[in-house]
């Protein structure tokens, strides 16, 4: 016989283990399914009821079996107790079977074979064939009890998933109404409304919180174009470059602005000394002015033909009396002739988007070489006979003269035919003036005329 407990070796007739002092169970094993077997019989017969599924604890039940006096106890379903130190069991009718073998009878009275344990439910049916079903009804049990706790722990995931997704969409809710683009979407969902001081302060609060993007910049002043008032959204943008001078997102909007406020010729103005990077991003916007033929350092002698050339897809505009050139002022499509005198021309190139140029302005000066000074005749010298005194004029001049010995100026009086040498001592001088106000060198003589000596 081995110890229950332990499993050492037990000599006949000892009645506690030598290794481990437990006392040793003489009986055969406790078998709880008997148990709930007389105890599914009783609620049967009492009519009370019972579950389908009983609960039992086998670990405690045969804990208890071994832990017993050494004697196996049976109880009927009327609650009377077999014999001490054999297994007795009584049926439903109170009568107990022979000492010494298990013995268990129907709610019939039928009695079971002795020598061998069968047991019947209370429709016959033996107790192999009633405990396979409870056991199979257990399992489903638990079964169905593991699906319930899945589906609750799955629910329970659930509703954490959703608490959490809830705070995360909160949170960024929160966070995008107070980041720059949400004061954004907000202030041109504002505008677009028609509601301008609400969506000058989204834009004024998204200019706090970054004012180095540039599209708060855009949309404070499309407020202000909406409002018809061009010089405040103008403003906006000066006093941003002015703040941000290399800052080229923001010199795009402003250029962006002036293109769509039809105000193109303050492009070149706006990009005229920006820093490298802007002038580079904004190239597009920055128009090369026309090449002259001509350099404007010396006079020329002669009438001059000036050309004016612009880079690709680009049309010249000028002036040639010193005003500002503007794509009202004469288009460029021949050589420009330059004559006597100076002369202004100013000219501006524009390209295919309608952006000019920065101006660039010449001065010529052309001076035509100049006569000597005019033949008189008669020479200096003394006179006894009237005669009269000639100039010779070429051809694009006139003569002015004195005979009172002052140098001649245009206001001095002009010469139109020979006059007559005055009475006495005369001092002639006459000069050529050409058509620009050039004049040449002076002629001076000296005439004596005294008739009475004669």
């Amino acid at each position: 016989m081995k110890c229950g407990y332990c499993g050492h070796d037990i000599p006949e007739g000892k009645l506690y283990c030598d290794k481990c002092g437990n006392e040793v169970c003489i009986v055969p094993d406790y078998n709880p399914l008997e148990d709930m077997l007389t105890q599914q019989i009783r609620g049967a017969i009492n009519g009370d009821g019972y579950e389908d599924y009983l609960e039992y604890d086998p670990g405690n039940n045969v804990d208890q079996g071994r832990r017993g006096v050494s004697r196996s106890t049976s109880r009927d379903v009327r609650g009377n107790t077999g014999g001490t130190g054999r297994s007795t069991s009584r049926d439903v009718r109170g009568n107990a079977a022979g000492a010494g073998r298990s013995t268990s009878r129907d709610v019939r009275g039928n009695t079971a074979g002795a020598g061998r344990s069968t047991s019947r439910d209370v429709r016959g049916n033996t107790g192999r064939n009633n405990t396979g079903n409870m056991q199979e009804r257990e399992r489903r049990r638990r079964q169905a009890e593991r699906k319930k706790a899945k589906r609750r722990m799955r629910m329970g995931c659930f509703f954490m998933i959703f608490l959490l997704a809830a705070a995360i969409i909160g949170s960024g809710v929160t966070l995008y109404m107070n980041s720059y683009k949400g004061f954004i979407d907000r202030g041109n969902r504002s505008l677009k409304a028609g509601a301008y001081n609400e969506a000058i302060g989204y834009f004024e609060k998204a200019i706090r919180k970054d004012e180095g993007k540039a599209d708060a910049y855009k949309g404070l002043a499309q407020v202000y174009i909406a409002k018809g008032d061009l010089n405040w959204a103008e403003s906006i943008f000066q006093e941003a470059v002015k703040k941000q001078p290399k800052n080229a997102d923001i010199y795009e909007a402003f250029v962006k602005f002036y293109m769509e406020t039809d105000q193109k010729p303050k492009i070149p103005l706006l990009l005229e000394d920006v820093d490298d990077k802007v002038a580079e991003l904004l190239a597009g916007y920055i128009i090369e002015g026309p090449k002259f033929s001509l350099d404007d350092g010396e006079p020329f002698e002669d009438v001059q033909e000036l050309t004016l050339q612009a880079g690709e897809g680009c049309t010249v505009y000028y002036t040639d009396n010193g005003e500002e050139a503007t794509i009202q002022s004469k288009k460029f499509s021949e050589p420009i002739q330059i004559g006597e005198g100076e002369s202004v021309i100013t000219a501006i190139a524009v390209d295919e988007k309608g952006v000019p140029s920065l101006p660039v302005k010449k001065t010529y000066t052309v001076e035509l070489p100049i006569v000597d000074a005019p033949a008189v005749s008669p020479s200096t010298g003394q006179y006894n006979s009237p005669i009269q005194i000639e100039v010779k004029v070429p051809e694009g001049y006139d003569a002015y003269y004195t005979t009172t010995g002052e140098d001649p100026t245009t206001a001095s009086s002009k010469y139109t035919q020979p006059i007559d040498m005055p009475e006495g001592e005369t001092l002639f001088k006459v000069v050529l003036v050409n058509a620009k106000g050039r004049m040449s060198g002076i002629t001076t003589r000296n005439y004596v005329l005294d008739t009475e000596t004669e």
